[in-house]
């Protein structure tokens, strides 16, 4: 899909006019929008955004590590899985990846034969619910 936030294959070089005539050096790039009608009022054009948004978001789960037989657990890394790839951020360290899929992170978070590294797909359900106490605090 081609829109006005798209990007063009091959930008062109800036000159002195371009300078002049635009008000952003970026704005080479993007159609004047300010001649052209809102095609919906500001709430119906909220709810399409919102759609898109729930229609696209990516999925999030945590890389668990798990020490022994179920003796105990920490959350190392969290992950958006997206259609076509999964970024992967450690909890400690810093370290951030690319991968061509969500299960591709459980071999570098593996340490000897006491600890291993399991998917966990968010579930919201599953948190538990805020203490009332907590809230006042």
């Amino acid at each position: 899909m081609t829109t006005a936030l798209t990007r063009p294959d091959r930008p062109r070089q800036l000159d002195d006019h371009d300078q002049r005539t635009h008000g952003h050096p970026l704005d080479v790039f993007v159609s004047d929008p300010s001649g052209l009608t809102p095609v919906c009022d500001e709430p119906e054009f909220a709810a399409i955004l919102e759609e898109m948004v729930a229609d696209e978001a990516p999925r999030l789960f945590a890389v668990v590590q798990e020490y022994g037989d179920r003796m105990d657990g920490r959350i190392a890394a969290w992950g958006m899985a997206f259609d076509d790839h999964a970024e992967v951020v450690s909890v400690k360290g810093g370290l951030r990846m690319s991968l061509q899929a969500p299960d591709n992170a459980l071999r570098l978070f593996k340490f000897g034969s006491h600890i291993r590294a399991r998917l966990v797909w968010f579930n919201p359900d599953a948190a538990m619910p805020a203490d009332d106490d907590d809230e006042a605090a």
